[in-house]
């Protein structure tokens, strides 16, 4: 098979034959080191650095970075420190808690910004437990269907995401060089992205406004393209590719050089003011006619794409519930005394004891700290518990199939529904959106949870790790992972906001949560523009039928066109570097080299960018240099840019063939 991986047994890929066994790459009958002092250890340190690096980057662009590749190749570079080699066992226990980080990330941040956004109480406490609740319901909910996943589908899985970190993994055991790419390039993408926002050497958004043709079209007509000159955005642009990459860029083309300039033309010589705006369109500026109309059609679109993968996932929703039922209930699993180590799961009395007593916690938690009545907390639990029972194997079978989680989708059909049960339950208003956020919060990260934990565990089937220290060590990466996220939720809020103020005029995007309370604010009474999310859910219905995904394009929408523009440059390089040789093997090379490097570059920046955001708070303003606001400063970014997209693709073809080393 095309990308096999060296060392994993010929069948790694394909379906057994009857009576044919996989033995993993570590069999069964070894035990070498795995959950050691260790392999916690830096787990644990890879957890909390990468919760807040995810949490920066997701917020700034909608895009939560998946930390599994990075760390795998961190774990190895890190057995260079020591005597003893670490195994490769351990590094897959590294990667695993480490790996929790982007879980628990996904699962806030779609839905936690959104109390800021709707102006409502915050607290430490709310964002931890929702956290880590939810992270214990997605781990426990999925721990029972391990076999069906991981074994019993054998070879008629993909799990792409699995595939490439189980390669980096291999791979490592032959030595340390892939760490070496990846640290260089976190340090000149940290570096870089670091001088623009805790010095602004140089400015961080450039505009077709630094030509002054450009500039007076812009006034006149309202068209303008803009580009983040960050290390991080581009990087992750190459590692998205160009055709994801492009849908999302037409997204945004479609809302400033379509859309826009439309809306500039019929409403310029009228002096009306159109809700949900408060001024009339002949008075705005670009940014005012994309935040009050056009964005809302964006959230209508990514709105709707969410329901469509729902409905898209409507077999296996079905299929997960009976399983559920069986697997949990039915007692039909294997003694995990008798089992041999590769199946060896915490025992399920002790599964069905942690489910219970996590419900206990949840119930306790709504009735304590968020409504004020029992049967308000039993609606809520119930919504969660059955919600996350449910879909969480929806989850883990998108993963396993096409590596994308549609965990928005979902979040979002459990915010309308406890919306709803709490209306009819009396409660709405203020009291009654924080209620429906929070439960959003529980689900989301159950369900990010299922769907990266089963990732985890195929690596370690693959491998040959013990199932039960992948399910210890994972809830203890949820464990700092939560704790990370409520203090970098709270300090990206005072630094940088969520809502655009005097104070924070260039808040953080948080397009998901945006999205989420556009949503629950119109079910719970304040009003929304439904014409403009039918739109937009018009808009995704078409888009999907053309087979482009709609999520993609409406979340172009959505953002705005600084934060697209650089991923599309990204994927463009992507492009160029995998076709700079009509050698499979050296085009390979090549493009894993540039994820390397790229991988860095969005590692680097996202760390930097949470390290200023904390110097920001600390010193203010006092850090910066003002040549940013200069037009030097545009024309230094631009210069500063171009010179790093040149570096990652030079340094990307140097990617030698592999059968020449």
């Amino acid at each position: 098979m095309a990308g096999q991986i060296t060392g994993l047994p010929s069948n790694a890929y394909t379906p057994l034959k009857e009576g044919e066994k996989y033995i993993p790459y570590v069999p069964p009958s070894e035990q070498p080191p795995e959950f050691t002092t260790r392999s916690v250890f830096w787990g644990l340190v890879m957890s909390f650095v990468f919760t807040a690096a995810a949490a920066y980057l997701g917020l700034k662009i909608g895009q939560v970075f998946e930390a599994a590749i990075p760390i795998a190749i961190l774990a190895v570079g890190i057995a260079n420190l020591y005597k003893r080699k670490s195994s490769i066992l351990e590094n897959v226990i590294i990667q695993s808690i480490g790996a929790a980080s982007g879980l628990i990330v996904a699962g806030t941040i779609f839905t936690i910004p959104g109390l800021y956004i709707l102006n409502l109480n915050v607290n430490f406490l709310h964002i931890f437990i929702a956290a880590i609740i939810g992270a214990c319901f997605g781990l426990f909910f999925l721990i029972p269907m391990r076999k069906y996943f991981v074994a019993e589908q054998h070879g008629l899985l993909p799990f792409p995401e699995a595939t490439a970190t189980t390669e980096v993994l291999i791979a490592g055991e032959a030595g340390a060089g892939q760490a070496k790419i990846l640290l260089q390039a976190a340090l000149l993408g940290g570096i870089y992205d670091f001088c623009i926002a805790t010095f602004g050497l140089w400015r961080e958004v450039v505009s077709t406004r630094v030509i002054p043709l450009f500039a007076q079209i812009a006034d006149k007509l309202k068209i303008v393209i803009k580009l983040n000159a960050g290390a991080a955005v581009m990087g992750l642009g190459y590692i998205v590719g160009l055709r994801y990459a492009l849908i999302i860029a037409c997204g945004s083309f479609v809302s400033f050089l379509v859309l826009i300039p439309a809306i500039w033309y019929f409403g310029q010589h009228f002096p009306v003011i159109i809700p949900p705006a408060n001024i009339p369109i002949s008075q705005m500026t670009i940014e005012q006619i994309f935040s009050n109309y056009v964005r809302h059609i964006g959230i209508g679109g990514i709105a709707a794409a969410g329901i469509i993968g729902i409905i898209k996932y409507s077999k296996i929703i079905v299929q997960a519930f009976s399983l559920g039922i069986k697997e949990i209930f039915g007692g039909a699993r294997d003694s995990t005394i008798s089992a041999e180590r590769t199946q060896r799961d915490l025992p399920m009395p002790t599964i069905v004891l942690a489910i219970a007593i996590t419900a206990v916690v949840t119930l306790l938690f709504f009735r304590g700290m968020i409504v004020d009545n029992w049967t308000l907390a039993i609606a809520a639990l119930l919504v969660v518990f059955i919600i996350a029972f449910l879909f969480s194997t929806v989850a883990a079978q998108a993963i396993a199939i096409v590596g994308v989680n549609p965990v928005s989708g979902m979040t979002l059909m459990t915010l309308i529904l406890a919306s709803v049960i709490l209306i009819q339950l009396g409660l709405r208003g203020p009291a009654g959106m924080v209620s429906a956020l929070i439960i959003g919060s529980v689900v989301c990260t159950a369900l990010s949870m299922s769907g990266g934990f089963i990732t985890d565990l195929k690596i370690g089937y693959w491998l040959g790790a013990t199932p039960a220290a992948q399910e210890r060590s994972k809830l203890m990466g949820s464990l700092v992972a939560a704790l990370a996220i409520g203090g970098v939720i709270l300090l990206l809020s005072k630094v940088y906001g969520f809502v655009q103020t005097p104070e924070h005029p260039n808040p953080l995007a948080a397009p998901q949560a945006n999205a989420m309370a556009a949503v629950l604010s119109a079910i719970m009474g304040k009003g929304a523009p439904w014409l403009l999310y039918v739109a937009g859910i018009f808009m995704a219905i078409i888009i999907n039928f053309l087979g482009i995904s709609p999520l993609a394009f409406a979340l172009g929408m959505y953002l705005p066109i600084e934060l697209n523009t650089p991923v599309l440059v990204g994927g463009i390089i992507s492009h160029l570097v995998i076709k700079s040789s009509k050698d499979p093997e050296v085009s390979k090379a090549r493009k894993d080299k540039g994820t390397l490097i790229a991988s860095g570059f969005v590692a680097g920046g996202a760390i930097m960018g949470v390290i200023s955001a904390l110097l920001s708070l600390i010193f203010r303003e006092r850090l910066q240099t003002g040549i940013a606001h200069k037009p030097v400063g545009e024309i230094l970014s631009i210069i500063l840019f171009i010179g790093l997209c040149v570096f990652m693709y030079y340094f990307a073809k140097s990617a030698a063939k592999e059968k020449n080393k």
